[in-house]
């Protein structure tokens, strides 16, 4: 199940359903064996209006403690490097495909993502962004609909209907890589660059230089 397909809406912004809404139609989700296990539900934080829209995996033990995305480490190092695309945290929405966090911070399995995967697409269809920030192979996965490596995908932006989606590393695997770090914070100065040569209202389209096919394996 892909979200980027809203039929109809390609190009215009989709019916709007709130924020809170959403948050209200989720309660006290019960759709999947990850409410046994969670300590908090860890729906999504930021601007509801926002251009950029990042999408990581699942909360952690933190995230799952606070009820809040991206609060540990990995929240650390996704705001030390915000910066380098002219952001900061107020500006951008940030969740995750799951919103409860899995046992061990397994990898999810595909019947969660099938529960928990609506809600997701109706925080897209609200907030509407320009660009799409995918964290990490799981959320990559999701989105581009492929099975395709971050390593491969990383480096360039993607159209997906109305959304540029931008790949890169999740800042939790980039703290154990230094060299995945370099990466990330090249992916973050290229998405500033994107930012500021299109402005607000310019639309979301991928520049000529970025504009090679995706790999068969996306469509």
């Amino acid at each position: 199940m892909g979200v980027m397909h809203i039929p109809g809406h390609e190009n215009q912004r989709p019916r709007e359903v709130s924020l809170e809404e959403i948050r209200a139609v989720m309660g006290d989700c019960r759709l999947c064996e990850l409410a046994q296990t969670r300590t908090t539900l860890v729906y999504g934080v930021g601007n509801p209006r926002a251009r950029v829209m990042f999408i990581g995996e699942a909360p952690g033990k933190n995230e799952d403690l606070q009820g809040e995305p991206f609060v540990g480490r990995a929240g650390e190092n996704l705001n030390g490097i915000l910066s380098l695309a002219g952001l900061k945290r107020d500006d951008i929405y940030i969740a995750n495909v799951l919103k409860c966090r899995p046992p061990g911070n397994r990898n999810p399995k595909p019947e969660e993502v099938l529960a928990c995967s609506p809600f997701l697409r109706e925080q897209i269809r609200s907030i509407w962004p320009d660009i799409i920030v995918t964290l990490g192979n799981p959320a990559t996965h999701f989105v581009l609909k492929t099975e395709i490596g971050i390593t491969r995908l990383r480096g360039r932006f993607h159209q997906m209907g109305h959304f540029v989606v931008m790949p890169t590393f999740h800042p939790a695997a980039a703290l154990r890589n230094p060299a995945w770090q370099e990466l990330l914070e090249a992916d973050f100065r290229m998405l500033g660059d994107y930012l500021a040569r299109h402005p607000v209202g310019s639309g979301a389209q991928v520049p000529a230089e970025h504009s090679e096919a995706l790999p068969k394996a996306v469509e």
